[in-house]
């Protein structure tokens, strides 16, 4: 039986919420107050536990997998964005690209860029070139991004791979894939109206990342907030938007399978840029650097 325990505060502060506050129904309280009191009743007057006292505490603490989307932490959601990523790695296949170290570097030096002017600059973002030629990129919960290296050849400069980059972040800064797991868990029976046990969580998390479509809205809303931060990055806005234009002719069946709609996403990219928030001022843009960049890729 697991013991639900909810998570929360910062990382390193005490983790558990007090047994007063689990309020689901009398049994429970009365069942968890009954254990602990005897787990206390086996341990009182022991300097050290045994290794079979050792083993109930570890029952207990087994218990303690659950986690509240709805108050997650910054630093909650950054731990899980990490272990997303490592299974990702380890039983979903994704491949790190790692023949040319200057490619992933400067990868990383458009992502911070980005990164320091989004809307959420407070949370680390990792950036991560991905060996596989299809023309695609997603991003995890908690500043994981994830660009595969035929997306990186197939945009013309740095102004539209850092337009694809931006939308990335978007769905981060949107906190698009919680609400996703979150729908998904509760579909799928795996979690209460609360909380959602850590391991199906990242289970859940690689299935969105890599099978799953993102919403029409938060689609929307990513492009919206991409936009914004790359003119506040200080790239020229219209390299989003010739990007765009390539995959609304067809050009990838892989990135319009998880990010659709891209005909009136264009259109709305375009009102976005004829407002003149942002000057069309050509950073960015130059073909000829952007291919010594990525040479060898």
């Amino acid at each position: 039986m697991d013991i639900v325990l909810y998570l929360s505060g910062t990382w390193g502060t005490p983790m558990l919420t007090p047994l007063t506050q689990l309020t689901k129904n009398s049994f429970l309280r009365r069942g968890l107050y009954g254990l602990l009191a005897a787990v206390m009743a086996i341990t009182i007057g022991l300097s050290t536990p045994t290794a079979s006292q050792a083993g109930i505490f570890d029952l207990i603490f087994q218990g303690i997998r659950y986690v509240q989307l709805g108050n997650l932490s910054d630093q909650d959601e950054v731990n899980l964005g990490g272990q997303i990523d490592r299974q990702l790695k380890a039983q979903a296949g994704v491949r790190v690209y790692n023949r040319n170290s200057g490619v992933n570097a400067y990868i990383n030096e458009i992502g911070q860029r980005l990164a320091t002017n989004s809307d959420r600059p407070n949370i680390p973002y990792t950036f991560q070139v991905v060996d596989d030629d299809g023309v695609n990129a997603f991003a995890t919960a908690g500043g994981f991004v994830y660009i595969q290296t035929g997306l990186i050849k197939a945009a013309a400069n740095e102004a539209e791979l850092a337009g694809v980059m931006a939308h990335e972040i978007g769905h981060i800064t949107g906190r698009h894939a919680i609400g996703q797991m979150r729908q998904q868990a509760l579909a799928s029976g795996v979690a209460g109206a609360l909380e959602v046990r850590q391991d199906a969580l990242v289970n859940i998390g690689v299935q969105l990342a890599l099978q799953l479509p993102n919403s029409r809205e938060a689609e929307y809303d990513a492009d919206r907030r991409g936009f914004n931060n790359l003119g506040r990055a200080g790239y020229d806005t219209r390299g989003f938007i010739t990007f765009m234009q390539k995959l609304e002719g067809g050009s990838s069946a892989e990135f319009l399978s998880s990010h659709p709609n891209p005909g009136n996403r264009v259109s709305n990219l375009q009102s976005m840029n004829s407002s003149g928030t942002y000057p069309n001022n050509g950073v960015g843009t130059d073909a000829n650097a952007y291919r010594n960049r990525i040479r060898g890729l």
